[in-house]
C-alpha cells in the first residue's frame, strides 16, 4: 500500500509531538469514560485538565511545526486553501450540520499529503474562527478534530497491490471518506461537549462517579438523538460535493503540485552575460 507523497513531512521531533499532543487530546475527549470521579473536585480537577490540556497540546505542537522551515511556495499554497476552507465554512448559513468545507479538506490532503492536511484542518478551522465568532473553549477541540481528518484523507492509499486508485474509484473512496469523517467530527465533537452540555437532572447527563457502562449508554443515547440533526446533513453534504467536484478539484491540484515543484529544490543560478561581465570587471579587461 502506497500514500500521498506529501509536499511537507513531520521531522522525527515533530512526529513525537504529534502522537503525544494527540494523545493527550484524545484522553480529554474520552475522559468520562476512563476515570470514574468519585468526588466533585476529582471530577473538577478532570474538567479542568481537558479545558487546559487540549490548549497547550495544540500550542506546542503548533510552535514544533512552525520551527521546520517552510518554502514559501508550500506557505502561500497553504494561506489559500485555508482561507478558501475557512471561508466555505458559514455558508451553510447556520443551518444544521451543513459545513461545505469538509470536501476541500479530504481533496487537498489526498494530493498535498497527510502532513499538510493535519495543518491545514487546524489553521482552516482556526481561520473560520473569525468568520464565525466561533472563539471558544470548544475552538483547540475542532481544531485537532479537523487536523485528524486532514490526517487521515492524506494517509488514503494511492495503491493497494497493483490496483491504482484513480477516476471513479478514487472519488467513491474519498466520498466514503467524506461521510466517516463527517461522522467521526461530530462523534467528537459531541465528547467535548456532553459531560457539561446537560447538567446534571436529565437521563442523558453524564453522572460523575457511575460506571462506565452506565455513562457509555447515555452518551450513546445522547449522539444518536443529536447526530440525526447535524452528523447526517454533514455527511450527505460533504459526500455529494466530494462526488461533484473531485475530478475537476483533484486534477487542478495535480497540476498545481506538478508544475510548482513543491519538491524540488530552488536553485538561483546566475546567467550567462552576468558571469562573463563579472569575470571581465575582475580582470580589469
Amino acid at each position: 500500500m502506497k500514500t500521498t507523497a506529501g509536499i511537507y513531512t513531520f521531522r522525527a521531533r515533530s512526529l513525537i509531538v504529534l502522537v503525544i499532543a494527540s494523545m493527550i487530546s484524545a484522553y480529554c475527549f474520552l475522559w468520562p469514560f476512563f476515570l470514574n470521579a468519585h468526588s466533585s473536585a476529582h471530577h473538577l480537577n478532570n474538567q479542568i485538565f481537558s479545558l487546559v490540556g487540549v490548549p497547550v497540546a495544540l500550542a506546542v505542537l503548533v510552535v514544533e511545526i512552525s520551527n521546520q522551515r517552510l518554502d514559501a511556495k508550500s506557505v502561500a499554497l497553504l494561506g489559500v486553501l485555508a482561507a478558501l476552507t475557512a471561508a466555505l465554512r458559514p455558508m451553510g448559513a447556520g443551518a444544521v450540520g451543513i459545513e461545505p468545507m469538509w470536501f476541500i479538506l479530504i481533496l487537498s490532503a489526498r494530493v498535498f499529503g497527510p502532513a499538510f492536511g493535519f495543518i491545514l484542518g487546524i489553521l482552516a478551522m482556526f481561520v473560520s474562527a473569525f468568520i464565525t465568532g466561533g472563539f471558544g473553549p470548544w475552538l483547540p477541540y475542532q481544531m485537532f478534530a479537523a487536523g485528524w481528518v486532514g490526517l487521515g484523507a492524506g494517509l488514503l492509499p494511492q495503491h493497494l497491490g497493483k490496483f491504482r486508485f484513480r477516476g471513479k474509484m478514487e472519488v467513491a473512496m474519498l466520498a466514503v471518506y467524506g461521510i466517516f469523517a463527517s461522522l467521526f467530527f461530530g462523534l467528537l465533537m459531541d465528547l467535548q461537549f456532553w459531560p457539561w452540555a446537560l447538567g446534571s437532572q436529565t437521563q442523558l447527563s453524564y453522572i460523575p462517579g457511575a460506571s462506565i457502562a452506565a455513562n457509555t449508554h447515555k452518551f450513546i443515547i445522547y449522539h444518536f438523538a443529536s447526530s440525526m440533526a447535524w452528523d447526517v446533513p454533514r455527511a450527505f453534504v460533504t459526500s455529494v460535493l466530494t462526488v461533484i467536484t473531485a475530478p475537476a478539484v483533484l486534477f487542478a491540484m495535480r497540476r498545481t503540485k506538478r508544475r510548482a515543484s513543491f519538491l524540488t529544490p530552488i536553485e538561483f543560478r546566475e546567467s550567462r552575460s552576468v558571469l562573463i561581465e563579472r569575470a571581465m570587471e575582475q580582470t580589469g579587461v
